[in-house]
């Protein structure tokens, strides 16, 4: 496994995380303190935005879990993997999307930019 697939499979830990505490400390382990977070829905910076950030995709698509599409590309400090959102009651996934991140020299990211690829319908 690559520094990229460590902080990807970091990265999905913390939009999955169970519980707020569990969502915090995913965060910290994730993320530098002063990370960004920014798609066509939210800017956010630091450990609490990111964590707001998460609880509100979580709130508004419970029973859902983030998931890796196909393979994690990465060069120099950036990576970029494609990733699924999917209802564990039927293995549906309305949301996709695409995400680049940049890496600290401590292998957590340091900014991410994300990307739209699939959204429902309103």
């Amino acid at each position: 496994m690559t520094s990229y697939d460590d902080a990807v499979e970091r990265y999905f830990a913390a939009w999955n995380a169970a519980t707020p505490q569990d969502l915090a400390k995913a965060v910290a382990a994730a993320f530098t303190e002063d990370a960004t977070y920014t798609d066509p829905l939210a800017s956010v910076q630091g450990h609490e935005g990111l964590a707001a950030a998460v609880s509100g995709a979580q709130r508004q698509f419970p029973g859902f879990a983030f998931r890796l599409t196909g393979t994690v590309d990465g060069h120099h400090c950036l990576a970029r993997f494609s990733w699924e959102l999917v209802a564990a009651a039927d293995g549906s996934a309305p949301v996709a999307g695409s995400d680049v991140v940049i890496l600290a020299d401590d292998g957590r990211i340091s900014a991410v930019a994300g990307f739209l690829d699939r959204v429902p319908a309103v």
